[in-house]
């Protein structure tokens, strides 16, 4: 399996590369690469990184305007929709992507678009009105630990001491920082921050199941198709849910929610895909440290939120220990 250091929406990690060309082999010694080429691929994924972490800070924006969490995400989808649809045309004409995709995997596609982009994004729209931009990038944060935990649960794969370190490690961090946030946070904090975990919980559940299904009908078909189903379903949950009167609101919701369509969900996919192609997943695993950290910023500088020492220590360890087994993944 490829690094799982991206979080839910970003899917370009556990699908190596959008384009026909071979990416770069993740054991392949970076001191060998253009300095061009490093240059401008480090660029694409600390841009893919730095735009997908101001996400939280849009949608904490999109909720003083009292939108409520169904409304905001069906309309989100609704203006990434037809970016997918048209990756989805595209790759139909990529290398080895033109035979037709057995019924079976298409339903497990759909399954895990479901699962990883709506219900995981659902949960994280959800705890955001509780729980700080900082906190919710720190907690989607952990699901490379729980991809560990899953894959030795269901697949056999074994839990060595380094692993343990890492999950002691981040766990840690993450403890620090809700024990600093503790009363002085949303009274539901506690239910927040159990939200914003179980979207990670299912975007590693996506991440397990999704390895061989990629490996059958290409990265760029599967990308296409699990956030396609995903946007539908925002969409009609969305129409079951809310009258068409919740959509009278004021113009900066839509402005909001076209920002966080396509700077912090469209954009990153395709930022992200494109680094891995250049300088490979050991580099792009070592970008995504900078997530929670530019989250935790953004959050201070536009929302006020507070960054004190206990916050950036947690956030601290909880980095570390993803990175230790991000890192030794790719390896």
């Amino acid at each position: 399996m490829a690094s799982p250091l991206q979080p839910p929406d970003s899917p370009a990690l556990s699908q190596p590369s959008l384009s026909s060309d071979a990416p770069v082999s993740a054991g392949k010694a970076t001191s060998l690469l253009p300095p061009a080429q490093m240059l401008v691929g480090l660029g694409l994924a600390v841009a893919g990184v730095v735009a997908f972490s101001f996400r939280p800070v849009i949608i904490k924006l999109a909720y003083r305007y009292d939108v409520d969490p169904v409304t905001l995400i069906m309309l989100r989808m609704v203006f990434a929709l037809p970016f997918f649809l048209g990756m989805a045309l595209w790759s139909r004409g990529g290398k080895g992507e033109r035979s037709p995709i057995a019924g079976r995997d298409l339903a497990l596609t759909v399954a895990l678009g479901v699962t990883g982009y709506y219900a995981a994004s659902f949960c994280d729209f959800l705890g955001l009105r509780y729980v700080s931009a900082g906190m919710g990038r720190l907690l989607l944060f952990l699901y490379p630990t729980i991809v560990v935990v899953l894959s030795a649960l269901f697949l056999g794969k074994r839990i060595g001491l380094r692993e343990v370190v890492a999950l002691v490690v981040s766990y840690a961090g993450v403890a620090l920082v809700v024990w600093s946030e503790i009363g002085t946070g949303h009274p539901d904090f506690a239910t927040g921050a159990a939200l914003v975990f179980m979207g990670a919980f299912l975007y590693s559940i996506y991440l397990v199941g999704s390895s061989r299904v990629v490996q059958r009908i290409g990265s760029m078909r599967f990308t296409a198709y699990a956030m396609t189903a995903a946007c539908l379903c925002c969409i009609l949950q969305f129409l079951v849910l809310r009258p068409l009167a919740a959509l009278d609101l004021p113009l900066p919701v839509y402005g909001l929610s076209a920002v966080m369509a396509v700077v912090c969900t469209v954009l990153p996919v395709l930022m992200t895909a494109e680094a891995l192609r250049r300088v490979g997943p050991n580099l792009v695993a070592l970008s995504g440290a900078i997530g929670p950290v530019s989250a935790a910023v953004f959050g201070y500088l536009v929302l006020a939120e507070p960054m004190g020492w206990l916050q950036l220590a947690g956030a601290a360890l909880t980095v570390a220990g993803v990175m230790i087994i991000s890192l030794w993944k790719t390896a």
